[in-house]
């Protein structure tokens, strides 16, 4: 209880919640026998499509995403074939002839790699239109262990979606200068283990130092800290979120963004980074922004963007 005062969390999201039941409670997915992978993987397979589908109908409200030509999906929490982007062509009606890229466990910079790829597509094709997707289902990995670690993990971790249109049309944000590290000695801080039943997540309570002494030293940002109007920082946890504050000296909101959606959805993995994307974008905030995210590796991505007067 305590820690999940701390935790900076007010409510997750769970595919699982069908009728308004909690999972671990008796007849519920956890309820009375913990579940195998596969028995994981078949739900994941049903709602994974579905749950994108629904981030695309959202982002279908805001902007026409007709004429697609590139689709890139990210996603660490499950594995089902055909994928989830050939899913997506069919339950959105796209052109069968759309070209797909499928970005699978890298955790939460995977939105970055993404929207990163997008750039690199749209860059190299003016007239590509790009829809990016991200859509993890962490619920679906609740592990039967008791140790403070795990515990940390399996406390933060919620379900979620989000889509966005990469092109060279101008308004909205527009996406910059990518830059990565992996950081040296870190490989065991953050990490998914597949077992019978699930993927155990295992996130070092060293992580927040670690991502601070990178931050001090090894990740290098492209522009000075103190010359960033907005941070799109990846809500990985709170105590990830003040390691970024300090290490880059930053103003006391610098990070309201981040806080925001921690707040209200946990970390949603790799669909994380795109919900603080979009309350930016829903914002009156303009200038030069920075959007990082860090993950396995442990590794560093981001890249620079700017957002324009609406």
């Amino acid at each position: 209880m305590r820690m999940a005062q701390r935790s900076g969390i007010h409510h997750r999201w769970s595919v699982l919640d069908g009728g308004g039941g909690s999972p671990t409670a008796q007849g519920g997915f956890y309820g009375d026998a913990w579940p195998t992978t596969a028995q994981r993987m078949a739900i994941y397979a049903d709602e994974a499509p579905a749950l994108a589908a629904r981030a695309v109908a959202a982002l279908g409200d805001q902007v026409a995403i007709d004429g697609i030509t590139h689709l890139v999906v990210a996603s660490c929490t499950g594995f089902t074939a055909p994928g989830i982007d050939q899913q997506l062509i069919r339950l959105l009606g796209l052109d069968p002839s759309v070209e797909r890229l499928m970005v699978g466990y890298m955790g939460c910079y995977a939105a970055i790699v993404a929207l990163r790829s997008a750039r690199h597509i749209v860059r190299s094709e003016p007239g590509a239109r790009v829809l990016v997707v991200c859509v993890e289902l962490s619920s679906l990995h609740l592990q039967a262990n008791a140790e403070v670690e795990p515990l940390l993990a399996m406390l933060q971790f919620g379900d979620g979606a989000a889509a966005a249109l990469v092109s060279a049309a101008p308004g909205g944000i527009a996406l910059g200068q990518p830059f990565a590290m992996t950081v040296p000695d870190t490989a065991g801080l953050i990490r998914w283990d597949l077992g019978d039943h699930g993927f155990a997540m295992h996130l070092s309570g060293e992580v927040p130092g670690a991502i601070a002494q990178a931050l001090a030293g090894t990740v290098t940002l492209p522009v000075p800290a103190d010359s960033i109007d907005m941070w799109a920082v990846h809500a990985g946890g709170r105590s990830i979120l003040d390691a970024v504050a300090r290490a880059l000296d930053l103003a006391p909101d610098a990070l309201d963004h981040s806080r925001a959606v921690l707040r209200a959805f946990g970390n949603m993995s790799s669909a994380t980074l795109m919900f603080v994307l979009a309350r930016i974008l829903a914002g009156q905030a303009t200038g030069q922004g920075v959007a990082l995210a860090f993950g396995p590796g442990l590794a560093a991505e981001g890249l620079t963007f700017r957002r324009e007067a609406p």
